[in-house]
């Protein structure tokens, strides 16, 4: 079983995009730890911890010598299970003479990232909804939060919060009745929303009909994905999947991917737009989650509140605290329908 800090859920965590890893090992913190993430020259990509057994030096500020990491001070190198294969001072295998291997991680290129095993999650790593399928357009976006992956994940997928935080921008307050119907998956619960109000708003001037209905779909992925999703009768369809890495319990490492379908051949131009928009809708949950585990740490240990508004917090909670082998969520198949204002 690969290492894991006992808060964090197992699961497949993404460590860096494809493209970062060059001809040099990259440092990246993940679940608690420090590792070195390396492509060899065959082309596979592992993660070792970022430490060296003989002396503990960085082995992320050494260099790829074939299939191995060598560590910049004595020379050591490891393969990506860990374990010692060279140690030049010394003739014979590096295993021989040092029978400890370094901590690991099961690596998987996949959608242009590097996903580790951390734990034993129940199954492959989640992908990136219509990710490079023809007709549409994605881009992605890398973004540190000061918070953890619960606050993180319920962040992403609370719709009341949209009305003070991106007032003007994605939502503003009309107090209209919107319904909305929560049901339980096999792997999380989803959240469908009706009669959403659209006017006042930049993002929905921009990129929505002016009539016509609107689909909204919030779905949490156990133990650390969202997914949002729009669409509207003319065509138009945005998926907006997060993936959260933990970085330690109080940050985190979030990887968005935004792809939509436009009309025919303007893909290029809405992004033109859409991405910096969305940028700067996510910096405005940063500065917020940022204050928020702020204040935490000033009052450790205080219960929450919550109430029907919360529409897939409890469900989030429930299913991450079952990831971590503590109870159950609520059974597959369940529906609960929850009146909201917005």
């Amino acid at each position: 079983m690969s290492p894991l800090d006992a808060r964090h859920p197992p699961g497949w965590y993404i460590l860096c995009t494809a493209r970062a890893l060059g001809r040099k090992p990259l440092a990246v913190q993940a679940a608690g730890r420090h590792w070195a993430v390396f492509r060899s020259a065959s082309g596979a990509v592992s993660a070792v911890e970022d430490r060296c057994l003989h002396r503990g030096m960085a082995l992320s500020a050494g260099k790829v010598c074939g299939e191995h990491l060598q560590c910049p001070y004595h020379g050591w190198a490891y393969g990506g299970d860990g374990r010692v294969r060279i140690v030049p001072a010394m003739k014979g295998d590096g295993h021989d003479w040092v029978s400890t291997a370094l901590p690991s991680l099961e690596c998987r290129e996949l959608d242009g990232y590097v996903f580790a095993r951390i734990g034993e999650p129940a199954g492959p790593p989640h992908r990136f909804k219509h990710l490079g399928e023809p007709g549409w357009t994605s881009f992605h976006m890398a973004t540190r939060f000061q918070a953890g992956v619960d606050a993180c994940v319920e962040n992403f997928l609370d719709c009341p919060h949209a009305t003070f935080v991106h007032r003007g921008w994605f939502r503003t307050p009309t107090a209209k009745p919107v319904r909305c119907t929560v049901t339980t998956l096999a792997d999380g619960a989803q959240a469908e929303f009706f009669d959403e109000p659209r006017e006042k708003s930049v993002v929905w001037w921009l990129l929505s009909p002016r009539r016509g209905e609107m689909r909204h779909v919030d779905r949490f992925i156990s133990p650390h994905t969202t997914e949002v999703e729009y669409e509207f009768p003319n065509g138009l369809h945005y998926v907006i999947t997060s993936s959260c890495t933990p970085i330690t319990a109080t940050k985190t490492q979030v990887h968005t991917v935004i792809s939509f379908r436009s009309w025919r051949g303007l893909g290029p131009l809405v992004r033109a737009f859409f991405e910096p928009l969305s940028r700067h809708i996510i910096q405005q949950d940063v500065r917020m989650l940022d204050a928020q585990q702020a204040n935490l740490a000033r009052h450790p240990g205080r219960p929450f509140a919550s109430t029907p508004a919360d529409v897939l917090g409890g469900h989030i909670q429930a299913w991450r605290r079952f990831a971590r082998g503590e109870g159950e969520p609520v059974a597959a198949g369940q529906v609960q329908h929850v009146d909201l204002v917005l």
